[in-house]
């Protein structure tokens, strides 16, 4: 026969209990939760450098490579030869975007990798509060990041070309709307790359297709029918990013507003892939 035992609850151990503070799950925790993580990571810090090196290096080198070419009078191939202070300094977009996202990817399928996710779903069991809480604070991390470093880009390039037809200031139609475009696009690259880490669960799997999305792909559709690029080519995600932060638009391109909603459509649609796996599958 067994017996069961129960400990007697003295006054002290009763105090002590209610003296322990109730924590509650709020949004505002989530948020201070997945801020003070992001930070915690080394590779947080380098990536992030190497997002806001590309695109100012690669900015002011293709503003030095403009000059260089029109102070020699060598022969300019026709992108450079229609380029503004504006076009010359967002050069870097493309490899930054590589950084960022490859780091939003990493924010989230790193905790797949490492098992550490299963301790925050246990902290916050409801789910969805990390996916949005991961998604908003590194989002807001690489816009800010984007759209100091285009600022940056942009004043030192223009400095390089002034004097040259290229050359535009800040007060010019458009250039502000540019920088700040280009700011937000690559923000929403962040999202993007979270949101896949979060759906793929797998840092190389995230990467891949954030790659293949954001460069292969266009490749690719360049091979179709002419008839059938004109459709599809201006909704691809990195052509309608571009056409948030370009200057100039044809028939061929999608306007800033145009493209902005399109580009969000895909990161909406990411995520929601990204909120039904995470409700759905166990991790």
């Amino acid at each position: 026969m067994s017996t069961l035992t129960a400990t007697p609850e003295t006054p002290e151990t009763d105090q002590a209990v209610r003296a322990r503070p109730a924590y509650r799950v709020t949004g505002g925790r989530v948020l201070a939760s997945e801020w003070a993580k992001l930070w915690s990571l080394r590779s947080t810090w380098i990536t992030l450098a190497l997002g806001l090196l590309f695109l100012v290096a690669f900015g002011v080198i293709a503003a030095s490579h403009y000059k260089s070419n029109l102070d020699s009078g060598r022969h300019m191939d026709r992108d450079f030869a229609t380029a503004t202070a504006a076009s010359l300094s967002l050069f870097g977009t493309n490899f930054a975007q590589l950084a960022l996202g490859v780091l939003g990817v990493l924010v989230t399928a790193g905790e797949y990798s490492t098992g550490m996710i299963r301790s925050t779903l246990a902290a916050v069991p409801r789910r969805l509060p990390v996916l949005w809480a991961k998604a908003a604070v590194y989002g807001l991390v690489a816009l800010v990041i984007a759209t100091v470093g285009a600022f940056v880009a942009f004043l030192v390039g223009s400095r390089i070309v002034s004097g040259t037809p290229a050359a535009m200031g800040l007060g010019h139609a458009g250039v502000v709307r540019s920088l700040l475009g280009a700011g937000l696009y690559l923000g929403l690259v962040g999202v993007i790359g979270a949101a896949l880490g979060a759906l793929l669960r797998s840092v190389a799997g995230g990467i891949s297709v954030l790659v293949a999305a954001l460069m292969l792909v266009p490749g690719l559709i360049s091979l179709l029918p002419s008839s059938w690029q004109g459709d599809i080519d201006p909704y691809l995600p990195s052509h309608a990013g571009e056409s948030i932060f370009a200057l100039t638009h044809d028939s061929t391109t999608l306007s800033p507003g145009a493209g902005l909603l399109v580009f969000l459509g895909w990161t909406a649609l990411v995520l929601a892939g990204a909120a039904y796996r995470l409700l759905r599958s166990d991790v």
